[in-house]
């Protein structure tokens, strides 16, 4: 006697589950590497593997595959969005002489930019500032070693000063950075505190270009005579014991 029952259908396609898809060991690195770049833009790097595994749609072991723990991943994170994105040719850009200061250091800041002042690498430089101050460290000391002296040393020749080769000082590096930090913080309020910047990068860029040279003549060499007086061919001056 045939059976009453009525016969199962199968589940529609949309209700089956998709195959994983396999990837070649290179893309999955990429893929599991450019994820964790979002996640900690995202979250910090106080989120988790075991959830940034699940964004991924993979297992945390998977994951650990290509990364043996955390902090390797951290580690790639931030070879790639901070020291994967140095231009070295930023230095002889600088040192171009044969265009003004002034139109190097736009060309430059609209290259910088480009590079760096990005979501992700904003907003990664900002929670490794909270919780590993080591990777900030790290990158300021790749700018303060290879950018700085070099910018210091264009700005006292813009100033009509010496061609010294005397050291650059704290003093003349801490000048400059308030041109590089004043400019650096356009990016932080437009993609950390999500402030609308309604005028054009480029144009405020070469405004603050052009206050920074005018003060410049007119204090970098008070600044030299005073903390790098060698750099005028001048004799040292011996400085105060700093206080404790």
């Amino acid at each position: 006697m045939p059976s009453s029952r009525t016969p199962k259908r199968p589940p529609p396609a949309s209700a089956r589950a998709k195959p994983k898809l396999r990837l070649a060991p290179g893309d999955r690195e990429r893929q599991i590497l450019d994820g964790a770049i979002a996640y900690f833009s995202e979250v910090g790097f106080s989120g988790q593997t075991r959830e940034l595994a699940k964004r991924l749609d993979i297992t945390q072991p998977l994951l650990y595959r290509y990364f043996p723990n955390k902090q390797a991943l951290v580690e790639r994170v931030y070879q790639t969005v901070f020291e994967g994105r140095w231009n070295p040719e930023w230095i002889p850009l600088l040192q171009d002489r044969s265009t003004p200061l002034r139109d190097r250091l736009v060309e430059f800041y609209r290259q910088y930019a480009q590079a760096t002042y990005r979501p992700e690498w904003i907003r990664i430089y900002m929670y490794a500032g909270l919780s590993d101050p080591v990777l900030n460290r790290r990158y300021i000391q790749l700018v303060r070693k290879q950018l700085m002296p070099v910018y210091c040393r264009e700005v006292r020749h813009a100033c009509g000063l010496p061609d010294s080769e005397a050291e650059v000082v704290e003093e003349e590096i801490e000048f400059v950075w308030n041109l590089h930090g004043g400019i650096f913080y356009m990016a932080m309020r437009e993609h950390v505190y999500k402030t609308r910047i309604n005028v054009d990068f480029l144009t405020q860029v070469g405004f603050a270009v052009d206050n920074f040279l005018a003060g410049a003549r007119t204090t970098y060499p008070q600044l030299l005579a005073r903390f790098a007086p060698e750099a005028l061919g001048r004799p040292p001056v011996a400085r105060a014991a700093s206080r404790r």
